[in-house]
């Protein structure tokens, strides 16, 4: 189980470490054109978004990865998934429901590598 943990950790990392980078340094022009919900958004809202993704995707490996702060890993997690309801609850709102199954999947896999770091795999 550990290492299956560790796969969901990368994967997650990777797709929340290139969403970030995207939000976060790509116009705001060019972003509305791949993701619709930016013109909702100010864009230091979605820059803020992307840095947060970002720096989620750094927790999810580098504290367990080196074994400085690993709790820290969990919460990132936790942060993520937290981030992925709150995704889901915009993307409701607006009837986007293929968004939503996106969200969904990454929220659950967010939860069960918090659930897993926390309880019976911690570092």
């Amino acid at each position: 189980m550990n290492a299956f943990l560790w796969i969901v950790q990368g994967v997650l990392a990777v797709l929340f470490a290139m969403a970030g980078v995207m939000k976060s340094t790509q116009p705001r022009d060019k972003l509305v054109e791949k993701l619709p919900w930016v013109a909702d958004f100010s864009p230091g809202a979605v820059r803020f978004i992307g840095i947060v993704e970002f720096v989620g995707a750094l927790g999810l490996i580098l504290p367990a990865a080196t074994g400085i702060a690993a709790v820290l890993t969990p919460l990132a997690a936790v942060g993520l998934g937290i981030t992925m309801l709150l995704a889901s609850a915009y993307h409701a709102r607006k009837k986007e429901f293929p968004a939503i199954g996106l969200n969904a999947v990454l929220l659950i896999l967010a939860a069960l590598v918090a659930w897993g770091r926390f309880g019976p795999y911690r570092f």
